[in-house]
C-alpha cells in the first residue's frame, strides 16, 4: 500500500525521513536513537493514555467512561496509598488516605466495578501499582477471565519497578531480595500466559520528581533496568522473550530540547546495555516508553500558566518519541484534576498530534547541532553515572548504600536553591507575580468514602467460604518458602475473594517488612 502524502499548509511536501550528509543511525534499526518505528507517528500515533483513579471504583468508573468519550486509546490507573502499600480500606493505618490519591481496591469487586462496562480485551491498561503490583495484576488477569477475553490478546503494563520505589518514593513493603524475586516471578508467568503484557515499566518519572536532573533520570532508571534483567537471568528466563515486554516511564520537564534529547540518548543507550546483557533480537533492545508531564514543574501561583508548561513538555515527549504520553490538569498543583483541566490536558495532546505539524516525520530534531550534541552529552554523563553504580555492584547495593539517594538530594536541594537566590526563573512564582484571588474549582474526596469501602469489604467476607480463603493464603505461604512462582496461587486467591491486604499480610508473614 503506498504511504500517504503529508504536506504542511504551504503545500510543501514532508519527506518520512531526513537524513544528513553520512547520516548512519536510522529509525526502527540499532541502537534506536532515531525512534523505535521506521515511521514513527506516520503509521501510528502515540497512545494517548490519561492517568486517573480517585475515590470508590464506582467514581472512577465514571472518569474512564468519560475519557473514553473524548478520544482516549488507553487507561491508566492510579491508586491510593493504603492499596499501593497493601492495607485494606478498613485498616487502622489507612484513615484518611482511603481514595485520596486514588482509587481503592480491596478485592476482585472492586476491580469488577472499575472495569464495569469496558472489555479488557479491547482496552489497553496501565497500572501505576509496584509493591503490590502482582496483586492488582491478579485481579485484573481474574476479571479478563470472567468477561471470556483471550489472555494471549490482552494488553497494557503495570509499573512493578520497585527499586526506584526504595530510592525516590517510599511505597514498599518487603526487603529488596523477595521484591525482586516476587518481579521475576511477574516476568515468569506472563510470558507463558500474558505475552502481550508489559510486565515492568521502569520509572525515572518519580525519580525526577524527587528532585534529579535529566541526566540523573536516565542515569538511573537505566540502571536499574540492568537490575532486573539481571535477576530475570539468574532466574534462567530467555532475555529476547522478556525483554520484549520490559517497558520504561519518563517525565518531561520544560527544557524542551534538552528533554527530547534525553529520550534519543536512553534509547541508545539501552539497546547498548542490552547488546551486552547478550540480547540477539532487536525488539528486546528496544526502550520502549510511556512519558508524563512533570507534576514537580506545576505551580499553584497563576495555574492557567500550567497549561503552557504542559504544552511545551507535551512537545518533548513527542519530538523524543514516545510511545505513550499522559498530560498533566492544570490544576494539579491545588488538588486532583476537575473534568475540565482533564479535558484541557487530553486536548492538548490532541492539538500536538493534529495540528502542530511535529508528528508528520521520523525525528524532526535531526540534525539539529544543539540537539545531536546535547544527545552525545546526555548519553556520556549517564554513563558516567551508571559506571560508578556498576562498581558499587549494581543498583541494589547503590540504594542500600543509600549513594542515588543522596544523588537525588543534592540536586533537589541546587534545584531549589536556584530558584530561592533568582538565578532559575519560575514565571509567576520568583519572577512576574501578580496579586491573586485563587478562583480556581477544587476536586476534593470526601472522608466517608472509607465507610463505603469498609461496608463493601464486610459484605465481600460474608459471602464467602473462610474455608477455601484460608486454603489459599496457606498455598501463598507455601509458595513464597519454596521458591515456586507465586502468581498462580495469588491468581486463585482473588478469585476465592481474598482481599489485597490479606494476600500483602501473609507475605510479610513470611518476608518481614523493609525498613
Amino acid at each position: 500500500m503506498e504511504e500517504k502524502k503529508i504536506y504542511t499548509d504551504s503545500g510543501i511536501e514532508v519527506k518520512p525521513l531526513y537524513n544528513g550528509a553520512g547520516e548512519q543511525e536510522l529509525p526502527g534499526q540499532f541502537p534506536f536513537t532515531r525512534g523505535v518505528q521506521p515511521d514513527m507517528y506516520r503509521g501510528k500515533l502515540w497512545t494517548m493514555r490519561q492517568y486517573a483513579g480517585f475515590s470508590t471504583a464506582e467514581e472512577s468508573n465514571k472518569r474512564y467512561h468519560y475519557l473514553l468519550s473524548q478520544g482516549v486509546s488507553g487507561l491508566s490507573v492510579a491508586f491510593d496509598l493504603p492499596t499501593q502499600i497493601g492495607y485494606d480500606s478498613d485498616h487502622a493505618l489507612a484513615e484518611g488516605e482511603v481514595g485520596k490519591v486514588g482509587v481503592a481496591i480491596d478485592s476482585i469487586e472492586d476491580i469488577q466495578t472499575l472495569f464495569d462496562g469496558i472489555k479488557l480485551e479491547d482496552v489497553s491498561t496501565s497500572m501505576t501499582i509496584n509493591a503490590t503490583g502482582f496483586i492488582l495484576l491478579s485481579f485484573y488477569v481474574a476479571l479478563a477471565k470472567q468477561q471470556g477475553a483471550d489472555l494471549k490478546k490482552i494488553t497494557g503494563t503495570i509499573q512493578n519497578d520497585i527499586l526506584k520505589e526504595y530510592a525516590a518514593r517510599g511505597t514498599y513493603i518487603y526487603p529488596p531480595k523477595p521484591s525482586m524475586r516476587i518481579i521475576t516471578d511477574i516476568f515468569e508467568w506472563c510470558s507463558h500466559e500474558l505475552p502481550k503484557w508489559n510486565t515492568i515499566s521502569i520509572s525515572g518519572y518519580h525519580i525526577r520528581e524527587a528532585g534529579s536532573t535529566a541526566v540523573q533520570e536516565i542515569a538511573f532508571t537505566l540502571a536499574n533496568g540492568k537490575a532486573y534483567v539481571k535477576a530475570a537471568l539468574e532466574k534462567g528466563l530467555d532475555i529476547n522473550v522478556f525483554g520484549k515486554r520490559l517497558s520504561f516511564f519518563f517525565n518531561a520537564h520544560n527544557n524542551l530540547f534538552e528533554e527530547a534529547a534525553k529520550f534519543r540518548a536512553a534509547r541508545r543507550m539501552w539497546a547498548q546495555m542490552m547488546k551486552e546483557l547478550g540480547a540477539t533480537d532487536p525488539k528486546a533492545m528496544m526502550l520502549r516508553f510511556h512519558t508524563q508531564t512533570g507534576g514537580s514543574t506545576l505551580t499553584a501561583q497563576q495555574p492557567l500558566n500550567n497549561i503552557s508548561r504542559v504544552t511545551i513538555q507535551t512537545l518533548a515527549a513527542v519530538l523524543g518519541g514516545t510511545q505513550s504520553l499522559h498530560t498533566n490538569g492544570y490544576d494539579e498543583a491545588l488538588s486532583l484534576p476537575t473534568e475540565e483541566a482533564a479535558r484541557i490536558a487530553l486536548r492538548t495532546q490532541q492539538i500536538v498530534a493534529f495540528e502542530s505539524g511535529a508528528p508528520d516525520t521520523v525525528d524532526p530534531l535531526a540534525g539539529s547541532y544543539y540537539v545531536e550534541a546535547l544527545t552525545d552529552e546526555i548519553e556520556q554523563k549517564a554513563w558516567d553515572l551508571i559506571s560508578k553504580i556498576d562498581v558499587m555492584g549494581g543498583s541494589v547495593s547503590a540504594i542500600e548504600e543509600g549513594f542515588i539517594q543522596d544523588e537525588i538530594a543534592r540536586s533537589a536541594y541546587e534545584y531549589q536553591r536556584n530558584i530561592e537566590n533568582g538565578s532559575k526563573i519560575i514565571v509567576g512564582v520568583n519572577k512576574f507575580q501578580v496579586k491573586e484571588e485563587n478562583t480556581t474549582p477544587v476536586f476534593r474526596i470526601d472522608d466517608s468514602i472509607r465507610a463505603v469501602q469498609t461496608e463493601k469489604l464486610q459484605r465481600l467476607k460474608n459471602n464467602r467460604d473462610p474455608g477455601k480463603v484460608d486454603q489459599c493464603l496457606q498455598e501463598i505461604n507455601d509458595r513464597a518458602g519454596s521458591g515456586e512462582n507465586l502468581m498462580p496461587a495469588v491468581i486463585t486467591a482473588v478469585e476465592n475473594k481474598c482481599t489485597l491486604g490479606e494476600i500483602s499480610d501473609e507475605l510479610r508473614a513470611v518476608y518481614g517488612e523493609y525498613k
